[in-house]
C-alpha cells in the first residue's frame, strides 16, 4: 500500500536547546489506522504539529500526499485534518456554524448536504441549533472531529482523542474512527490508553525522547515481542517451588495453588514438555493449565523504560 504521508529526518530544537524531534522518519500507508504512544514529553504532539504546519521544523522533510510540506503547503495542508488535544470552540456558536466555518476556511465551497452528513455520522444532527457551551464534553470531542473532517481530508490527526471521556463515549469514539477509516480515511492517532491502540489500530508506533523507536503492525509486534506464561494449577497447595524444579525459575502463584511458567513466543522450542514432566516428577498433581499472551501496554512499558535500548 503507498505512503500517504512521508516523514524524513524531521527535526525540532527549541530556543535554549531543547530537541523534541531526533531524526523522526515515518511513513505512513493510505487507508490505515497508526497508534502513536508514547509517555508524557515524547514528542508525539510536536511531531503531529509539525506535519500540520503548526509548528516549524529545524530540518528534515514531510510529504503529504505528493506534496512537499514547505514549498506546497497549502495543498499538503488541505489534505490534513487535525483534532488537537484541548477542547478550544467558540461557545456561544451553534454547532452547525462552528463546522460550515471551519470548511470556508481551507477555500471549499459550500456543501450544506456534506455538514449534514458529517453531522449525522457524529451523532451531532440533533444538536445542530445547540450552542456549544450546552454540549458535554464528549459531544464537543465529535465537534472537533466534525470541524476537522469539514473540507473533505484524507488525513486525520486525532491527538488524545479520548482524553477527559468516559468509558461508553470512548468506545463510541473508537466505533467513529473505524468508519472514517471504511470511508477511506487515514488515520493516526496518539493516545495514552493501550487499550484504544491495542482496540483499534493497524499498526503501532512507539516514540520516546523525540525518536521512533518502532513502528510495526499489531499483531506482529505482540507476537514478535510479547511473551506468554502458563499457570500450571496445583491440587494441593505448596509453600515453595521444590528444589528439583529451580533450573525452570518458575514463580509461585497465589496461595502457593500455583507454579507461573514463563517463556518467549519466538523461542524454536517451549520447554513445556519438560516442565509438565519435571512437575510430576516432583510429585505434583496438576489440576488445571492456562495461558496468557502478554499484553500491548506490558510490552510497551518495557519499550519506553529508561533501561530500553
Amino acid at each position: 500500500m503507498a505512503a500517504i504521508l512521508s516523514v524524513r529526518d524531521l527535526r525540532k530544537v527549541y530556543e535554549g536547546g531543547f530537541q523534541a524531534l531526533s531524526g523522526v522518519n515515518l511513513d505512513i500507508e493510505e487507508g490505515e489506522i497508526l497508534a502513536l504512544l508514547g509517555p508524557n514529553g515524547a514528542g508525539k504532539t510536536t511531531l503531529i504539529s509539525t506535519v500540520c504546519g503548526i509548528t516549524t521544523a529545524s530540518s528534515g522533510q514531510i510529504t503529504v500526499g505528493g506534496h512537499d510540506a514547505e514549498t506546497e503547503f497549502r495543498a499538503a495542508r488541505n489534505l490534513i485534518g487535525l483534532v488537537p488535544q484541548e477542547i478550544n470552540l467558540e461557545p456561544f456558536e451553534t454547532v452547525w456554524n462552528t463546522v460550515r466555518f471551519s470548511r470556508g476556511l481551507f477555500g471549499k465551497t459550500r456543501n450544506d448536504a456534506l455538514i449534514e452528513e458529517i453531522l449525522k455520522k457524529l451523532s451531532l444532527w440533533d444538536k445542530r441549533k445547540n450552542q456549544v457551551k450546552e454540549l458535554s464534553g464528549g459531544m464537543k470531542r465529535r465537534v472537533l472531529i466534525a470541524k476537522a473532517l469539514s473540507h473533505e481530508p484524507r488525513i486525520l490527526f486525532l491527538d488524545e482523542p479520548t482524553a477527559g471521556v468516559d468509558v461508553e463515549l470512548r468506545k463510541d469514539m473508537w466505533d467513529i474512527v473505524a468508519e472514517l477509516k471504511r470511508d477511506g480515511v487515514t488515520i493516526i492517532l496518539t493516545t495514552h490508553y493501550i487499550e484504544e491502540a491495542e482496540a483499534i489500530a493497524d499498526r503501532v508506533g512507539v516514540i520516546r525522547k523525540g525518536q521512533i523507536l518502532l513502528v510495526e503492525d499489531k499483531s506482529s509486534l505482540m507476537q514478535r515481542m510479547g511473551q506468554k506464561q502458563l499457570e500450571v494449577q496445583l491440587t494441593d497447595a505448596i509453600d515453595a517451588v521444590p528444589a528439583s524444579l529451580a533450573h525452570l525459575n518458575l514463580e509461585l502463584g497465589a496461595e502457593g495453588r500455583s507454579l507461573i511458567y514463563t517463556y518467549d513466543t519466538r523461542a524454536e522450542r517451549t520447554g513445556i514438555t519438560g516442565l509438565l514432566n519435571d512437575i510430576a516428577a516432583a510429585g505434583l498433581v496438576l489440576a488445571d493449565v492456562q495461558t496468557r499472551q502478554s499484553s500491548l501496554e506490558e510490552i510497551f512499558v518495557g519499550l519506553v523504560s529508561e533501561d530500553a535500548a
